[in-house]
């Protein structure tokens, strides 16, 4: 009986060091073949980023690297649908902090999961995202901000992008940390919020840097902090909102790569390598953080854990605030 046991154990570890010895084998070569980049929105913020990396990714493996638009229920169908590809490292999703977290907690019958369907390759890049308010609004602080709240109880409402969307719940994780009271307001997209602040309809705004930046440049929005730990290469003069109130902490947004669940860790690892090394170079960043990107980067782990952390705290957002999946 040992002795069979004994047997099927030295099988079995034969195959393994076969597997592992093919998958090497066939990271060597790959690619071969055309690769597919799937974006699950229409054309816009995200594939600013996907369609510069699917360029350079195509030079950097020497084959054809095609980007292609699938849009439809926020991203999800295009997900569901990458989950279903072959797992060779011919199928790559470009995702967003949208579809593998808060979709995780404000979508009924998700269908796909997206830590245990996945296996994440790189963090391309952080959205950045700003508070701003009316230029008649007297604050240029958040310090002073917060008390101008506090003077005017029940007459200050912030606008966002929607019910459930990130600036929603990063304006609900304001409130909880400071302890003001604010009215939300929520538009269909960022641009119309935008325009009614500068209508003086609403006095606060939760947004993207990218939307923000013309209008505070031109004098008809005022940027009082950034919402991510760290300032912005771009506005180094601007603090973190973190600064002022440390226990602030918005959970990781982000725009990433990932591929089917069980393609090959030699294949994610050449994907990876690559696609830092594009992310390194000096016009990418520029052209990013023109954009109002931060960059990101770092080792597949690195993307797996943001997933997870964002899960965590903005399904405890999502959760004290009452907002039931649809």
């Amino acid at each position: 009986m040992l002795k069979s046991i004994s047997r099927l154990s030295a099988v079995a570890a034969v195959c393994a060091a076969l597997g592992i010895m093919g998958a090497a084998a066939q990271a060597q070569t790959y690619p071969t073949r055309q690769i597919q980049m799937i974006l699950g929105f229409p054309p816009g913020p995200v594939d600013i980023v996907g369609r510069p990396v699917a360029a350079k990714l195509q030079e950097a493996l020497g084959q054809t690297v095609v980007f292609e638009n699938r849009p439809g229920a926020n991203g999800a169908i295009a997900t569901e649908q990458v989950t279903r590809a072959a797992p060779d490292g011919y199928t790559v999703l470009l995702a967003t902090s949208g579809t593998h977290v808060t979709a995780v907690h404000l979508t009924k019958n998700l269908r796909y999961n997206p830590v245990k369907d996945f296996e994440p390759i790189i963090a391309a890049v952080e959205p950045v995202t700003c508070l701003v308010v009316h230029p008649s609004v007297p604050a240029n602080t958040v310090q002073e901000l917060i008390a101008w709240i506090n003077a005017n109880p029940g007459k200050v409402s912030y606008g966002t992008s929607g019910n459930g969307s990130v600036f929603h719940l990063t304006g609900e994780l304001f409130k909880q940390t400071t302890g003001v009271q604010m009215a939300h307001v929520p538009y269909r997209g960022l641009d119309p919020a935008m325009s009614d602040l500068i209508a003086g309809h609403i006095p606060v705004l939760f947004t993207a840097m990218s939307t923000a930046a013309p209008q505070v440049d031109g004098g008809k929005a005022k940027l009082i902090a950034m919402l991510e730990p760290d300032r912005f290469a771009r506005r180094p003069d601007t603090p973190s909102i973190t600064e002022a109130i440390p226990a602030f902490r918005k959970p990781p947004t982000w725009f990433g790569f990932f591929a089917p669940k069980g393609t090959p860790e030699p294949i994610i690892a050449k994907l990876n390598t690559e696609i830092a090394k594009i992310l390194a170079t000096p016009d990418m960043q520029a052209r990013f953080q023109d954009a109002g990107y931060a960059m990101l980067g770092g080792p597949p782990q690195r993307l797996h854990d943001m997933m997870v952390d964002g899960i965590d705290r903005f399904g405890a957002i999502i959760k004290s605030v009452g907002i039931e999946p649809e």
